[in-house]
């Protein structure tokens, strides 16, 4: 279990909280909560973000999954940096991936599925509230994508949905202090956090193509194993 990437799926979600109140705010804030009295509303709300982390750690078990495939074939160092490169050119290049994404042909998916959130928002049941955090987890989300880098990094499918769940649980502060309470946290302090995030892909995407590389730095970069078979082989 490499525990780094652990505490690094944890910070990260919670940085990614910062980032959810201006890209999911307004679903958020619009959420159709039990307004009963605070313990129904509260209810609501961790049911709605409880979806949303069932969702991501789903997502981490199939692309853990597929990052096993990877490992199995020994492709593992090469995806490292593939992973690394992607990360960093998605901060340098956020217009590009932006192109990239409206014309895939999951757009319409996407759309689609917004509408599916927008029928939901009528009824005012915990059910409802769930599935709304099930169909917003799918929602297109940069961060979400570099969590999802980390689950299939990982190689494993157990180990990818630990990941992600993580992820989804380190969101959750933010998330439920924006279903209680509105936008309590103030804009200057909104947009200096939010620019943390960017600096965290950057600083991930760079130790993820230094592991690849395997420069036979210990906990950073550590070396290529199957590079050192072969050395000893050589040597024999």
């Amino acid at each position: 279990m490499e525990i780094d990437l652990l505490y690094a799926a944890l910070i990260f979600g919670f940085l990614t909280g910062f980032h959810c109140i201006g890209m999911c705010g307004p679903i958020a804030i619009s959420l159709p909560l039990k307004n009963d009295n605070w313990f129904t509303k509260s209810a609501g709300s961790v049911i709605y973000n409880l979806g949303r982390v069932v969702t991501y750690s789903l997502m981490g078990a199939l692309f853990g999954l597929l990052g096993q495939g990877f490992k199995m074939a020994g492709f593992q160092q090469g995806l490292s940096i593939a992973i690394g490169a992607a990360m960093i050119l998605s901060v340098l290049f956020p217009l590009l991936f932006k192109s990239i994404a409206n014309k895939s042909p999951l757009f319409p998916l996407v759309n689609q599925l917004k509408m599916k959130l927008g029928l939901l928002f009528g009824k005012k049941s915990y059910a409802s509230l769930f599935v709304i955090g099930l169909l917003n987890g799918l929602l297109p989300c940069g961060p979400v994508y570099v969590a999802i880098g980390l689950s299939l990094a990982s190689g494993n499918a157990l180990m990818g949905s630990f990941y992600m769940t993580l992820f989804g649980l380190g969101t959750i502060p933010i998330m439920l202090g924006l279903n209680l309470l509105g936008n309590v946290i103030t804009v200057p302090v909104r947009k200096y956090i939010r620019k943390l995030v960017p600096v965290f892909i950057i600083v991930m995407g760079l130790w993820f193509l230094m592991k690849g590389l395997g420069l036979g730095i210990h906990f950073v970069s550590p070396p290529d194993h199957k590079l050192e078979v072969k050395t000893e082989q050589i040597n024999r």
